[in-house]
């Protein structure tokens, strides 16, 4: 007997009911996107790996603990200011590895192209996505490609799996949160959505705003120096920081205090979010990360991440709070507070 799929009858139905059909949201990294996981997609395939909802799942095989993961890329347009959707596929998947503390090790490439995409820009992508993986120290083992019709495939999509080996010590995860725990930054934020965004739409903010498109598996690295001092990490992607941290927030059931005035946004990236009505904190990045560790170890691990290239502008954002559970506030350079929802709808569709 097939099995009924009326969306009435899930365990978790409320949100979901609204939605009858799928809907730009629902791949936002916002609140959305959180409904879909933890109610149809948590049910249907529930295991303890799964369990996580890390970036990546840490499993154990052959006496070792490797971390796993896979995305999809369907960035619109191809090609944007400092990158690719090539490079985004092999950055992004090697992000999610470091962030479950993993030396990411090989990774796995899948082509949806669609008929009539012009040979030449494909070589093009593939290109720039081989010397992504070169620059990080990556292999691409195995791939697939696929080919739709004419009018069903928007050019070329990517998806990526990668595998990577987790060191002995390096235990990570939302029960390790303390009340007092630091949170940094490793750099500044929204330069990748506001970067697409603007030959997306064609607009013009007076200077060149660049992705930060970038593998984070050595700057993690530095991090990880002191893995007992480190409870957890996170690229803000989709959804951005407001994101990730009320992920982090309900996941450890404590509160997060960020200061507003120790938050980096580049000038023009703050002046063209400003423009918009957007909030620097919703919009996507492709080469930043947010640690929470032990605030004794803060001041050490701050100083290797501002050794590192990739993390020149870290800053201490904020920490953990007991207070105010599941939510995220910031305090505003008035002395002000104000909550930092989960992001509901797609502000940015496309994005990554």
């Amino acid at each position: 007997m097939a099995r009924d799929f009326d969306p009435g009858k899930w365990s978790c139905p409320l949100p979901l009911r609204s939605y009858p059909n799928i809907v730009l949201g629902h791949g936002s990294g916002g609140q959305l996107t959180a409904d879909l996981v933890r109610e149809l997609f948590l049910p249907a395939f529930r295991n303890s790996a799964l369990e996580a909802l890390g970036d990546a799942a840490v499993v154990a095989a052959a006496g070792a603990r490797l971390a796993f993961s896979t995305d999809a890329y369907v960035v619109r347009p191809l090609v944007f200011p400092g990158g690719s959707i090539g490079e985004l596929a092999v950055n992004g998947t090697i992000n999610d590895l470091a962030m479950a503390g993993a030396r990411p090790l090989f990774l796995s490439a899948a082509f949806l192209v669609e008929e009539g995409f012009p040979m030449e820009e494909l070589g093009r992508l593939v290109q720039r996505m081989a010397a992504a993986a070169r620059q990080a120290g990556v292999e691409i083992v195995t791939g697939d490609t696929k080919v739709v019709d004419k009018g069903h495939g928007d050019g070329c999509y990517i998806t990526t799996g990668g595998i990577g080996l987790v060191p002995e010590g390096v235990q990570l995860g939302p029960g390790r949160i303390e009340a007092g725990d630091a949170v940094i930054l490793s750099g500044t934020i929204g330069d990748h959505g506001i970067a697409v965004l603007s030959v997306r739409e064609g607009l013009e903010f007076g200077t060149r705003i660049e992705s930060d498109t970038a593998a984070l598996h050595t700057l993690a690295g530095t991090i990880l120096e002191t893995p007992a001092a480190v409870r957890l990490m996170r690229d803000p992607t989709r959804g951005g920081v407001a994101a990730a941290l009320n992920e982090i927030a309900v996941a450890a059931g404590k509160g997060v205090l960020l200061e507003e005035e120790k938050i980096p946004v580049r000038a023009e990236v703050e002046a063209a979010c400003e423009l918009l009505g957007l909030d620097p904190l919703t919009v996507a990045n492709e080469g930043k990360l947010l640690a929470v560790v032990d605030p004794a170890a803060a001041p050490a691990i701050l100083e290797r991440m501002r050794a590192h290239p990739l993390g020149r502008d870290a800053q201490v954002i904020g920490r953990i709070t007991g207070e105010h559970p599941g939510t995220v506030a910031v305090r505003t350079g008035i002395g002000a507070s104000r909550v930092v929802p989960m992001p509901v709808g797609e502000l940015l569709p496309r994005i990554c």
